[in-house]
């Protein structure tokens, strides 16, 4: 039998600061959802696919390695990149290394979105995020993600 350990309840402070990341984060996600819908057509869950993909090289990348990237399931990224495809935005095939694999590929359609869609969405991270911090806050906030993303990244291990 495993012994339970007390629950360490929020203070006012960390709730305070829970709640308006929870809150915040949410906004500002449906904010840039908005914005790319709106003007291109494009969802931001689509435009993070795409994004991950112009960063590889050739463009390309195994969808198993996509999901963890997207912190998704195979099964909904797959259906996501279903939707892409059938867009034209990328496309899928075997691995040529692994036949047990899928690589996704952008394609000249995707790259050419994102070409478009780019302005609007770092736009969009200036206007309601970067601008509106210090330096010193964009720091603060760029070190204590990344303590919790490799916090994350060890429990998964």
């Amino acid at each position: 039998m495993t012994e339970e350990r007390p629950v360490r309840w929020l203070d006012e402070a960390e709730m305070a600061a829970w709640r308006s990341y929870v809150v915040a984060t949410l906004r500002l996600r449906q904010r840039l959802h908005r914005e790319l819908t709106d003007r291109h057509d494009v969802s931001l869950t689509d435009y993070e696919v795409l994004v991950c993909l112009e960063m590889q090289d050739a463009y390309r990348m195994r969808m198993s390695e996509l999901a963890v990237l997207m912190g998704s399931t195979k099964s909904r990224l797959s259906h996501q990149v279903g939707r892409l495809e059938g867009a034209g935005l990328v496309r899928r095939g075997r691995d040529p290394e692994d036949k047990r694999g899928v690589i996704t590929e952008l394609t000249d359609e995707g790259l050419a979105l994102l070409a478009t869609a780019a302005p609007t969405h770092v736009e969009g991270v200036r206007e309601h995020l970067i601008d509106l911090l210090s330096p010193q806050e964009q720091a603060t906030i760029a070190a204590a993600f990344e303590r919790v993303l490799e916090h994350l990244s060890e429990a998964e291990s």
